[in-house]
């Protein structure tokens, strides 16, 4: 099992470069740990890319018929104190965003504050830096 970052994910959805490697990295194991609000930052990125004329419509439509199955196997970090916890201390200690925060924390909740027990999957410089600072093999592809 990988922990999966939504900047991960999203390739998944669409025909986006890096996804024929994160696919493979799929097949290689198929379990999915992610953030609890992993589906909201995906959507988020599809709408961004329909926004910037990037995806279609129709694009953003089977994207998220694609989301919607992946979603269905996957495991999910819940929102819970511990989890906010960390991510208040990372907000200190690295230079990344509520959000990335959130999900590094989970990340770190997940592995039972080690990170070295987990892989963590990511295409965001700045997250994967962090999480790599923190103690993860991260895994970009």
């Amino acid at each position: 099992m990988r922990f999966w970052d939504s900047s991960a994910i999203v390739p998944l959805l669409g025909d986006e470069a890096p996804r024929d490697a994160l696919l493979r990295l799929l097949d290689a194991d198929a379990e999915l740990l992610v953030w609890w609000g992993t589906p909201v930052e995906c959507v988020s990125a599809l709408a961004r890319r329909e926004r910037a004329g990037g995806y279609t419509p129709d694009d953003v439509t089977g994207a998220l018929a694609r989301l919607a199955r992946l979603a269905e196997g996957w495991l999910e970090v819940l929102p819970v104190d511990p989890v906010r916890t960390v991510a208040r201390r990372l907000l200190r200690t690295h230079p990344l965003r509520a959000a990335d925060s959130l999900q590094l924390a989970a990340a770190i909740v997940a592995a039972g504050h080690d990170p070295a027990s987990l892989d963590f999957v990511s295409l965001d410089e700045r997250l994967a830096d962090a999480a790599g600072r923190e103690g993860f093999r991260v895994v970009s592809g």
